[in-house]
């Protein structure tokens, strides 16, 4: 009894559960990690030739720039160093296949043996939970990652500099060791040489020195074997300036592409670059310095490659690696706010820019230059916790509403579900919204087969079967609305711009003002929303339905988008973000109709109530008099919604609102006592 919980199961019982648990969950981990590997193998092997491993195939392939007899450097695709050149050099003696097959593999043991190295750098002491995944985790972040898939496609070596780096700081015995190899490094990516002050300055004298005298080594050697190259490489080139792509190429995430990109050009931009540059690599070793001496070496790397980037002349998309390992920084006071970073860098490092800002012409710079934004908040602003902080082991704790008993307890995604009672970070709210949203639209588009027109023919036909089922249900009077709205000029105008107006802003406001007002009713609609969303896309991917505005001979008049052209194989592309044919459920109906609910039940007035429940009833009207949607699509909307509130109902339990304020009540209510005698 001793060793009983509360719960009433021993302690040994229960720790054996969970290391169960951990064990199960690292073997999943290195699951996902090996099919990971395995696809990205395949997707570049199963590449035509010509399309994959384009670097690769330029520098050794039948006629690459290695086999020229001249300098490397004549047709500027060579973009590596001389001694990069030097070692590739025996490469082009290779079969065709047997090196595709054999780099291939080798970046892929290269990318295995980085994650194990860089789970092994963590900062100690780590969690027992952390030591068990860390490397599973870290290998599947590099798989995924926007540099180590390039490195694949392109055939690139640019994940080799990075290794080097980490196995001389973390897995070599031995300063001098450790810094030849980050001297090699060096010599493949000068830039690395920054990593000399790091050392140095951290107290590593030996390494820094043999850092440098390998890298003068390394030059000199290539010098010596290629004299011409190394003089157009270093002298004519300026390590390297020139080569490769346009250097206000997007893929050119340095401080000078950047600077090109915003039209300064000739001596002002290269000033700029030089006095930004110098001032983002002091402050970054500052701060490297200050957290290797910090116990966080792995951090302190990952800020001087940051730093690396920025002043690089050219860092192409293959060569920004030293991003993601800052996600081992730990930000934040509030438990909450922990995860802000490491998914705002996630974020960065795997998905497009596109998908991560909105295409405005305002925020063009910001998406542009993204991952480079990253690399200097990396550098130089971040508020990396030091291990001495009260809140890096132990942070703010979350607030979070009663348990509810018994609710389906042996699922295991539901204690990640709990009800959490503070605010959420607001940039990872946005960062998560703006980025489901790009995921809606890519899976919209997908749902017929990644083309706006795809489906047309299946598409009809399930337009055919709804009208069929509305005349038995008598509820087909999208023909006649349609046409006696189009008679009255006002009224058509309006219900056009309540259509286009409203579909997303009032959401935006509702979400905008629970945030601010009303926090833990925030994550509850937020919950039912995002349910609602996740179980309309399966009714799109399942059933593309035409709406009646592209139905052939029905005589449905499109009073918002004009005239629609049935001879044309396209006529339902209107435009390039959405698919046409995304009609059952109708999301238009079913978010405004999340609103009014929300509203309604929120809302402390009751003019405010009904004015919520108005925005559904205009949208349903809206919906049917363009010919946007049948009045089954709207029926469709309701149910998605409802199925949302149920499905947030059945994870975490009712709002959790209701619940504190229920326990406050029953708080307060005295206890009953018992009768008295005689």
């Amino acid at each position: 009894m001793a060793n009983a919980e509360h719960s009433g199961r021993p302690v040994g019982v229960l720790g054996a559960t969970v290391g169960a648990r951990l064990r199960a969950a690292r073997l999943a981990l290195w699951v996902v990690a090996a099919i990971l590997g395995v696809r990205q193998i395949a997707v570049v092997l199963s590449t035509p030739r010509g399309e994959r491993l384009t670097d690769l195939e330029t520098w050794v392939g039948p006629g690459g720039v290695l086999h020229v007899e001249g300098s490397l450097y004549d047709s500027t695709r060579f973009t590596g160093t001389p001694f990069g050149g030097l070692v590739l050099k025996p490469l082009t003696r290779s079969a065709e296949q047997a090196l595709g097959w054999g780099w291939t593999f080798g970046t892929l043991l290269l990318v295995v043996v980085l994650g194990l190295v860089a789970a092994r750098a963590l900062p100690h002491p780590i969690s027992r939970r952390t030591s068990l995944v860390a490397a599973p985790v870290a290998i599947c972040l590099l798989m995924l990652s926007l540099p180590v898939r390039n490195a694949f496609w392109l055939g690139q070596t640019s994940i080799i500099p990075v290794l080097l780096v980490l196995l001389g700081c973390f897995a070599v015995r031995g300063e001098r060791a450790g810094g030849a190899l980050i001297g090699v490094a060096a010599a493949f990516q000068p830039t690395v040489l920054l990593f000399a002050p790091l050392l140095w300055f951290t107290g590593r004298k030996k390494a820094a020195a043999s850092l440098g005298v390998t890298f003068a080594s390394c030059t000199a050697l290539a010098w010596a074997a290629m004299p011409q190259d190394s003089y157009t490489y270093w002298v004519h080139h300026l390590a390297g300036v020139g080569l490769g792509g346009r250097a206000d190429d997007l893929a050119n995430q340095s401080l000078h592409g950047a600077l090109l990109r915003l039209g300064l050009s000739g001596p002002l931009e290269i000033v700029l670059f030089l006095t930004l540059g110098a001032a983002v690599a002091t402050l970054g070793l500052r701060r490297a310095v200050r957290y290797a001496r910090d116990g966080q070496l792995l951090l302190a790397v990952a800020v001087t490659g940051c730093a690396a980037i920025v002043v690089a002349p050219t860092a192409w998309q293959h060569q920004l690696l030293w991003v993601l390992l800052a996600v081992v920084g730990r930000v934040g006071r509030r438990a909450s706010d922990r995860m802000v970073w490491p998914v705002a860098v996630v974020l960065v490092m795997t998905l497009p820019a596109k998908m991560l800002l909105p295409n405005m012409a305002a925020l063009h710079p910001l998406r542009d230059n993204v991952v480079l934004l990253a690399a200097i908040a990396a550098a130089t602003a971040v508020p990396f916790l030091s291990r001495t902080s009260p809140y890096y082991r132990a942070p703010i704790p979350t607030d979070y509403a009663p348990p509810v008993p018994a609710r389906w307890k042996h699922i295991p995604l539901l204690p990640f579900l709990r009800r959490v009672l503070g605010r959420p970070n607001l940039l990872l709210e946005l960062l998560l919204i703006r980025v489901t949203y790009a995921a809606y639209s890519k899976v919209r588009l997908a749902a017929t087969g990644g083309t706006i027109s795809g489906g047309r023919e299946r598409a009809e036909a399930h337009g055919e079967q709804i009208l069929s089922l509305e005349r038995v249900l008598h509820l087909d009077i999208e023909h006649t609305l349609n046409h006696a709205i189009v008679k009255v000029d006002w009224l058509r105008q309006f219900f056009d711009f309540y259509y286009t107006s409203f579909h997303f802003t009032i959401p935006l406001t509702v979400l905008a003002v629970l945030y601010w007002r009303r926090p833990v009713d925030y994550r509850w609609a937020r919950s039912t929303l995002g349910l609602t969303t996740l179980l309309a896309l399966i009714g799109f991917w399942l059933y593309p339905l035409a709406p009646p505005r592209l139905m052939p001979d029905l005589g449905i008049i499109d009073t918002v988008h004009g005239v629609q052209d049935f001879s044309q194989p396209d006529y339902g592309t209107l435009t390039a973000l959405t698919n046409q044919y995304a009609a059952m459920p109708s999301l238009h109906f079913g978010w405004s109709l999340w609103c009014g609910v929300v509203i309604a039940i929120v809302a402390p007035k009751g003019w405010m109530k009904a004015l919520g429940l108005l925005h559904p009833t205009l949208t349903v009207t809206a919906i049917v008099v363009t010919g946007n949607h049948w009045v089954l699509d709207a029926v469709g909307g309701a149910l998605v919604v409802g199925a949302g509130f149920g499905l947030a109902y059945v994870f975490q339990g009712p709002r959790a609102r209701a619940v504190t304020a229920a326990a406050a009540s029953a708080e307060r209510e005295p206890e009953p006592t018992a009768g008295k005698i005689g």
